[in-house]
């Protein structure tokens, strides 16, 4: 192996071991409770544990471990723990309760999972996440977390993309907020107890690995500057996802990719980067001015209508000119049996493309219409007001349009990201003792994520996988005491003062957005809905241009002794920088189209995404390959025993 392909990677060697269980499915992660060893509650109180991010996975692991004795160092960049992105997710979370009797079930939550991610994902996590589903929803009721109920009191549930059964619980459109309210309840109650330490304005900027271990991290005080170390027996990443990579997504602002790519460049893989989730319902671009995005939840389309004109000439028209004869509902049209709930991959390049085609509304022809008038009509204002009042309310003080009287419109956008660092089944990545929970790690959605599941994640792993998987870990202690003074704590310290020192000497031209918009442009023209060899291999180019010239020519403003945003996010685009190479490299060498990455190349007589199964059905695992190497390839192969391989179909 190593071979040098296409001059732009190595191919090193494949991925054996996941720690997967064997045996049937419905018994592994039972099984896997089960062997991983125990840490008596004494010896819990002498063990560190260090966790990034405190949105859902960070929010709930830090509140679990918290309560099971272990001492937690929480840290977070916001001023408060509640302030994770988290806290915008509005539509929902999945769980299979099949409180309305449609044929719901664990193994079709499963199935959905693994067909909507395009078989890109592996069986047995998949199957753990459906398991514990039902778990969630409990824990979430239990902490008061107020669900939407019907009238005789059961808890409610709407229907989301990909599945044809109704289990999505949710809270108006408030659920993540809901949801992380609720998980940073249970934080401040160890926060209280004294069991979890939180450290607020703190950003990771360097993992520290001793003897092969992760054992601590360096953070800088975001408020004074200071550069701090903090030491620990294994360290927890729940950081999210790199969307902003795009600079316009649907991402907070500080969303970034700093933390997971400090670890990827001390050994920890990055799988699967190309994997971008392009969420069908977004407002559409409105200019320059805009930083970031904002999102309709796809509940929207539960009663929501899907349309562009039949004919370009009526696309400048008021919609409510346009007859039912002009219109073109054209979800419903290609795809019959889901219609306007189609997985959001197929959703998104099905916007696209009718766009592309000319019948685009709006400015610049880049958006369709999502129509509520039948909704209305049937059900009247008043139920769809408590449905999605809110959400409704937010896009008419963003638009200035009223949408119960205009259709809203409507315009695919970044939104999620599937890869994120490889994680074994016990979510431990490549580097022992470094654990990888929610959205930063790859393990749950393949190609692409359904609707509803992220939260399901984030809450699963950070409730019930990660405190019983890293105990396994610890168990194996205890580890050598590591002192501030060792050399790798020592040479992490030189090298986050140096890359800062370096970074406030530039004193060139340019701002760092931008920059950052630049590579977000080059991203989205090249890497966004749809890839082809030609644009990877120009954007590829490009980015190394750009890279140069960034580290040449930004402007940093500013010291490092005190609290300095332009410093903040010069770190950040510069990793941004080299993750976007990585994903178009990723992207390059995957030549088939799988969910969310569409290689024009590879694509059925309708236009669908066609996967090569025979050369393909892997995970891509990606290696660090030094400031002047060449990225390594590890591939793990993916086997389905319960779910035959087919052809994804929604019509």
């Amino acid at each position: 192996m190593n071979e040098i392909i296409d001059g732009l990677y190595r191919e090193g060697e494949p991925i054996a071991d996941t720690k997967a269980p064997d045996g049937p499915i419905e018994k592994r992660w039972e099984r896997r409770r089960f062997e991983a060893k125990l840490v008596n509650p004494a010896n819990r109180r002498k063990l560190e544990i260090i966790v990034v991010g405190t949105g859902l996975a960070g929010s709930s692991a830090s509140a679990t471990l918290g309560e099971a004795g272990y001492q937690v160092k929480a840290f977070y960049y916001q001023d408060s723990a509640r302030r994770a992105h988290s806290i915008a997710a509005q539509g929902g979370i999945n769980a299979a309760k099949n409180y309305k009797e449609d044929g719901d079930s664990v193994f079709r939550l499963f199935y959905d999972t693994v067909k909507g991610g395009d078989y890109r994902s592996r069986e047995s996590n998949v199957y753990r996440l459906a398991e514990v589903s039902a778990s969630i929803i409990d824990q979430c009721v239990a902490q008061g977390v107020p669900f939407a109920r019907e009238y005789g009191g059961y808890l409610d549930t709407r229907s989301f993309g990909g599945v044809q059964v109704s289990r999505t619980f949710y809270a108006r459109g408030q659920t993540g907020q809901q949801l992380l309210i609720g998980a940073y309840q249970a934080l401040s109650r160890q926060v209280a107890a004294g069991t979890v330490t939180e450290y607020s304005r703190h950003e990771m900027l360097e993992l520290i690995v001793v003897d092969g271990k992760a054992r601590g991290i360096v953070a800088r005080d975001m408020v004074t500057g200071e550069i701090e170390t903090h030491l620990a027996d294994a360290v927890v990443l729940a950081t999210g996802g790199y969307g902003n990579v795009f600079f316009l997504s649907t991402n907070a602002m500080g969303c970034n990719v700093t933390a997971a790519w400090r670890a990827h460049r001390k050994g920890a893989h990055f799988a699967n980067p190309c994997f971008t989730q392009i969420h069908p319902t977004c407002i559409p671009v409105s200019g320059d001015h805009q930083s970031k995005l904002t999102l309709m939840s796809e509940s929207l389309r539960n009663d929501g209508r899907i349309w562009v004109p039949q004919r370009a000439e009526d696309c400048p028209k008021d919609p409510r000119e346009i007859g039912e004869a002009d219109r073109d509902y054209y979800l419903e049209r290609i795809y019959p049996s889901f219609g306007n709930l189609v997985p959001r991959d197929i959703a998104s390049r099905a916007a696209k493309n009718v766009c592309d085609s000319g019948r685009g509304v709006g400015p610049g022809g880049k958006g369709v219409y999502l129509d509520f008038a039948d909704a209305i009509e049937r059900l009247g204002r008043g139920a769809v007001e408590a449905k999605y009042g809110n959400l409704f309310d937010m896009y008419a003080r963003i638009t200035g349009e009223n949408p119960y009287e205009t259709p809203m419109r409507i315009y695919p956008a970044v939104h999620y990201t599937m890869g994120g660092l490889w994680v074994d089944y016990d979510l431990q990545s490549s580097i022992p003792g470094l654990f990888v929970a929610g959205e930063a790690n790859f393990s749950d959605h393949g190609a692409n994520r359904l609707g509803a599941s992220a939260l399901m994640q984030g809450l699963a792993d950070g409730y019930f996988v990660l405190p019983n998987t890293i105990r396994d870990y610890l168990a194996s202690g205890p580890y050598p005491a590591v002192d501030e003074d060792h050399p790798e704590v020592v040479a992490a310290i030189e090298s986050v003062t140096t890359r800062l020192t370096t970074l406030l000497s530039r004193r060139g031209t340019r701002s760092v957005d931008s920059y950052h918009r630049e590579l977000g442009h080059i991203m989205w023209e090249y890497c966004g809905m749809s890839r082809t060899e030609e644009g990877l291999r120009t954007a590829i180019d490009a980015i190394r241009e750009l890279r140069t010239e960034y580290w040449e020519n930004v402007n940093v403003p500013g010291t490092g002794e005190s609290l300095n945003q332009s410093l903040e996010r010069a770190g950040r685009v510069a990793d941004f920088l080299e993750l976007g190479e990585l994903m178009c490299i990723d992207a390059l060498h995957r030549r088939e189209s799988c969910g969310g990455h569409f290689r024009a190349e590879s694509q059925t007589p309708e236009g669908e995404a066609l996967r090569d199964d025979e050369n393909y059905a892997y995970v891509a695992a990606w290696e660090w390959g030094g400031e002047a190497g060449l990225p390594v390839l590890h591939k793990e192969g993916l086997e389905y025993d319960y779910v035959e391989m087919k052809q994804r179909s929604y019509k």
